[in-house]
């Protein structure tokens, strides 16, 4: 699946990008660089925690190769061994995986026209790539960052589309409503450039982990801040001032778009931590920040690895110990009863609230996969797991479904050789699935960020996967939760690109087709019966919009759809080498019909 994260930072400056948002002043053009991929390791129990340092990004996902002999019952797609991807901890979906491959761009040329982790490129184009980094390696002295600029509202015409429909002329959609799901189909798939949000500056490598999307705003974490902006124009709402970074965002919310964060309580000095201890319930539609926590042991306050919403609770957990908290009010709710041998590591929020508890000691750990009231914290049912699998991960909590690297075999980083299936009800094992990291492209990180899953999508009693990626596509495929088989069901990227599902749309799949060297992304749905994919929106093809998409790779990026309205950002932001003013923290497209 993926390939295991290298050390932080310090990695060579990359092309990319368009210009400044609506906010922004036009820029001059030149070498942009993309943004930084997912996260890294996870800090040591019981240490200050820090901001992970980010993996490169490394190509996408692709089919699986000739059957293996005999695979066991519930095992994975078949396919002969192959080598992965290369992507480290994906390379996002994240959104996640997060990752990719990050492609150069030239300095932008004017064009016609105008809003919840990857490719591989041919031959010639990663020739012109190599000598590109080469010559950004010598001008940026061998290391790639961000930066910024403060301006008017209008938008950089070098960042506008190519002409009127954007990235298609597609006239076979003519609109309509996807079966069993909320979104629309547009009457043109093809999208704009409706607003880019530039890298913000900073002196050293720092978390801006954190998007969502509301009626009223598209809201995304900056430096020490959060930001919402007008879903179409760019245009900033409100901010919510922080004294330090964002360390963790949940992805979820309540119905009226509450969710929370975990953040530091000062700027760290450069190379130091100042301990990512504080916790924060957030209005995304108000544009507020409703209250602030720690959880301490004796008079200081603990690093917290994770935090998730579910109903009307904020969970957070760590090594150290862990919290409830009520969103609205504040209001303490339960915590976590640690003993000599048990702890909770972390929860997974959404539909249900899960937590993953820890039990002995680390060369005998036993895993308890524990369905728990948010209100109570009451253990409804509980799973677990063989011993000896030390770590895993929540992909979803209804239906629950957990991954995990058993025995250390996945081999690639992802975090994944099984999942298991479990029923909340009664905590019973329905399904355990075998998917080699050889076979399928998806990553999740339970060492410490127990919720932070990449490329799958989990929904109608089954789970979507894609396969690696083999010459230049792969696809999707489902595996039934209650019989770990697979149903037959499979969705073809198509010649070039590289699928990679998002989420659900009530008995749909909402996937992201990381594009070929010469188009656009594409937003596409797949029906949950038929398996039928219906295009939602194609960005355009011109160079400048192409380059700054190719940065955003759906494993490390942050990737939301909703609408005609695709929103894509990265995690972290950089110091900036120099070599370009076209950095981009978040890019926003949409169509016109």
């Amino acid at each position: 699946m993926t390939q295991p994260p290298p050390p932080p930072p310090n990695q060579p400056p990359q092309q990319g990008g368009f210009g400044p948002p609506q906010d922004q002043p036009p820029q001059q053009p030149g070498f942009g660089t993309p943004q930084q991929p997912g996260y890294g390791y996870p800090q040591a129990p019981g240490a200050p925690q820090t901001p992970p340092p980010p993996p490169p990004q490394q190509p996408g996902y692709g089919y699986p190769q000739a059957p293996p002999p005999q695979a066991p019952p519930g095992y994975g797609y078949p396919g002969q061994p192959q080598n992965p991807y290369g992507q480290q901890p994906p390379n996002p979906y994240g959104q996640q995986p997060g990752y990719g491959y990050q492609q150069p761009t030239v300095p932008l040329q004017p064009q016609a026209g105008q809003p919840a982790g990857g490719r591989k490129m041919n031959a010639q184009l990663v020739i012109i790539v190599s000598a590109v980094v080469a010559i950004a390696l010598i001008v940026g002295g061998g290391i790639w960052y961000a930066s910024s600029g403060k301006g008017d509202d209008k938008k950089d015409p070098e960042l506008s589309s190519a002409g009127p429909t954007g990235g298609g002329d597609d006239k076979s959609d003519t609109g309509g409503t996807s079966s069993k799901g909320d979104e629309k189909v547009p009457a043109n798939t093809g999208s704009q450039v409706l607003f880019q949000i530039p890298e913000p500056k900073v002196d050293d490598s720092t978390v801006v982990s954190g998007s969502w999307l509301t009626d009223k705003a598209y809201v995304k974490s900056g430096v020490a801040e959060i930001n919402g902006y007008d879903p179409d124009k760019g245009t900033k709402l409100w901010t919510i001032k922080l004294p330090g970074p964002v360390c963790e965002a949940s992805d979820h919310t309540t119905a009226d778009n509450k969710t929370a964060i975990v953040f530091q309580p000062k700027m760290p000095a450069k190379n130091s931590s100042a301990g990512c201890s504080q916790v924060a319930a957030i209005d995304l539609d108000a544009g507020k920040k409703l209250w602030t926590k720690t959880v301490n042991s004796g008079d200081r306050p603990i690093g917290l690895d994770n935090v998730t919403v579910s109903a009307n609770t904020v969970a957070v957990g760590s090594t150290s110990g862990g919290a409830a908290w009520d969103i609205t009010s504040g209001k303490s709710l339960w915590a976590p009863k640690p003993t000599d041998t048990c702890y909770d590591a972390g929860y997974g929020g959404g539909a249900k609230l899960v937590a993953v508890r820890k039990c002995g000691s680390y060369d005998q750990r036993q895993l308890h996969i524990q369905t728990i009231d948010p209100k109570t914290g009451k253990v409804i049912s509980e799973y677990k797991m063989t011993q000896g699998i030390e770590y895993a991960a929540v992909v979803s909590t209804d239906p629950l479904v957990v991954a995990a690297d058993v025995g250390d075999t996945a081999g690639d980083g992802s975090g994944i050789s099984d999942f298991f299936s479990i029923d909340n009800k009664t905590g019973k094992l329905l399904t355990r699935i075998s998917a080699p990291g050889e076979q399928y492209a998806a990553r999740c990180d339970g060492i410490s960020r127990i919720e932070f899953c990449k490329g799958l999508a989990v929904g109608n009693g089954k789970l979507y996967i894609p396969t690696e990626e083999r010459d230049d596509a792969n696809a999707i495929v489902v595996f039934d939760l209650a019989t770990g088989k697979q149903t037959g069901q499979r969705a073809d990227s198509g010649d070039g690109y590289t699928i990679t599902p998002l989420r659900m749309d009530g008995g749909n799949v909402i996937a992201y087709k990381s594009p070929p060297y010469d188009k656009g992304g594409q937003i596409v749905s797949i029906d949950g019966s038929s398996f039928k994919e219906t295009k939602l929106l194609e960005n355009p093809s011109t160079e400048s919009v192409r380059d700054a998409e190719t940065t955003m790779l759906p494993d490390s990026a942050e990737i939301l759809y909703s609408q005609g309205h695709l929103y894509m950002s990265g995690v972290y932001a950089d110091k900036s080498s120099g070599v370009s003013d076209k950095e981009y923290l978040a890019l926003a497209f949409g169509t016109s019909g």
